[in-house]
């Protein structure tokens, strides 16, 4: 496993990767214990089971000291009363308490690479337990490709295509609006300007904001590579938050973190509080955003814009294909119950018009062929 996780590094894939990698692993691993089964026995049987068992069992809840009782029940958290009710302001439903599809298709992607990669070392059994789908004799779609092509995992579920999750422009000035401290207001800026990931934009340093041509350094999630992404003029004049963290006694450098804590020990600001942050706003709401839907936002407003060109989109979020850009173009959920809302209301207004008769209608033409009035 230590030789697995060796390679996932040194293809330079971020900590949050590999961390979601290890959490599948768990997962398997401890479902092969309640059998007895060691990692290098595992059969297709068992990846079938595991499949089948990730679809029907409920996920486990952790619940906060605070509210662990020794002699008592423990109350169920509020997350848990609310799985999978819609959000009355976002209107998506929270997270269900079954493993939801793409949880349980990137578990399936994670086993069968980790099988795969101890294969080509030797390390592991001989046969993959979770294969790949079983393959289909196709006519060649052009000259040169192979006839049989392959479909992803056997027991990898399908998953449903959403819309981007988009923050409506009313609900992202609530959301702005609830927002406390100046750093807070900063990185919101960017993050909905630049369309950064959130831990993209948490590696900048001090030295790479570049307010005088709009510019703000990133390290890129896939690449590891340094890339200046054009921001908007707001996030750089929230951005002077700095001076306020200098104040206070945070570490001024071009090599040091751009951006930090609030409170004393002062540390680099790492996605799980900012995370907190966006949840405490959240809470002020009734809201369940998430940080990758600013990225959404700004996806969206950028393709959308006609005078902006889809392959400078394309550039700015990062993405390998043009097609995973074009996912941003369709209009989002609120755009389109707006129009068609628009459209019902039209449909009201044109049947309480009275119909015109068109030009040179006669009405006494049709009393004279029916003989009406004689």
């Amino acid at each position: 496993m230590a030789a697995f996780f060796a390679e996932l590094q040194a293809c330079s894939r971020p900590a949050t990767t590999i961390r979601s990698y290890g959490m599948d692993l768990l997962r398997w691993w401890r479902f092969l214990a309640g059998w007895e089964v060691g990692w290098d026995r595992a059969t297709r049987q068992h990846a079938r089971d595991f499949a089948r068992w990730m679809q029907i069992a409920p996920k486990p809840a952790p619940i906060h000291w605070r509210h662990r009782g020794a002699d008592e029940m423990s109350p169920a958290p509020a997350a848990r009363r609310t799985a999978g009710v819609p959000n009355a302001v976002t209107g998506r439903p929270g997270p269900g308490r079954l493993y939801s599809e793409s949880t349980r298709a990137h578990c399936e992607t994670v086993l069968r690479s980790f099988y795969a990669f101890h294969l080509e070392e030797g390390t592991g059994p001989i046969i993959n337990p979770f294969p790949a789908a079983r393959e289909r004799r196709r006519l060649p779609m052009a000259a040169g490709r192979s006839a049989r092509q392959s479909a992803g995992g056997r027991y990898r579920p399908l998953v449903p295509h959403r819309l981007p999750r988009r923050i409506p422009d009313g609900h992202f000035n609530d959301l702005f609006a609830a927002l406390r401290h100046n750093r807070d207001r900063a990185l919101l800026a960017f993050w909905v300007s630049n369309g950064a990931r959130a831990s993209e934009l948490l590696t900048s340093r001090q030295r790479d904001p570049l307010p005088g041509e709009q510019l703000l350094g990133v390290i890129r999630k896939g690449t590891a590579a340094f890339q200046q992404l054009p921001s908007s003029p707001d996030a750089f004049v929230w951005l002077l938050y700095q001076h306020e963290a200098w104040r206070a006694g945070v570490p001024r450098g071009g090599n040091e973190a751009l951006w930090w804590t609030l409170r004393q020990p002062f540390r680099p600001l790492t996605y799980h509080a900012a995370r907190a942050m966006l949840n405490r706003a959240n809470a002020l709401l009734g809201a369940n955003w998430t940080l990758h839907d600013l990225r959404h936002t700004a996806a969206c407003r950028m393709a959308r814009d006609p005078d902006l060109a889809l392959t400078d989109v394309q550039w700015v979020l990062g993405h390998a294909h043009l097609s995973t850009t074009q996912i941003y173009l369709p209009a989002g959920r609120d755009e389109i119950v707006e129009a068609v809302r628009a459209h019902h209301e039209r449909q009201a207004r044109l049947a309480q018009v009275p119909a015109v008769p068109a030009a040179g209608y006669r009405a006494e033409s049709l009393n004279d062929l029916f003989g009406v009035g004689r």
